[in-house]
């Protein structure tokens, strides 16, 4: 996306510099009336008028471009990607389950079952064990 970017706005930017390279060379209206007494206008390249439509039809493709390039500037500016949903395709958001309060009730330990490890004087006087002597 960075390279169409950097792309449209190098467009933009010769396009901008070549209307104002062409509206440059343009003569102004005043210039015509010179131009019928001989003022070599009519030995150019493109003929008497001849200059006159290439250069304003020249222009005014080179102010589309300009036109369209900052329309497509503004419509990228504005783009936001989605995130993607990676490998697995569409994003599935998680179940919500409503749970009821937990009630601990005491569990007596089994008959004939020994008692915790934690709680037996041999494990408590172990290193690394943080049960209060």
């Amino acid at each position: 996306m960075l390279y169409l970017k950097t792309l449209i706005i190098v467009v933009q930017l010769l396009s901008a510099l070549g209307v104002i390279g062409l509206v440059l060379l343009q003569h102004g209206k005043g210039a015509d009336m010179g131009a019928a007494f001989g003022s070599g206008a009519s030995g150019s390249l493109f003929g008497a008028s001849g200059s006159a439509n290439f250069l304003s039809r020249t222009t005014a493709v080179l102010a589309t471009v300009f036109f369209v390039s900052t329309l497509a500037l503004t419509y990228l500016g504005s783009y936001h990607a989605k995130p993607s949903a990676g490998v697995l395709g569409a994003s599935v958001p998680a179940p919500v389950v409503a749970s009821a309060p937990a009630v601990s009730a005491p569990v007596a330990p089994a008959p004939g079952a020994s008692a915790p490890a934690a709680a037996s004087p041999a494990a408590a006087s172990q290193p690394g064990n943080d049960v209060p002597k």
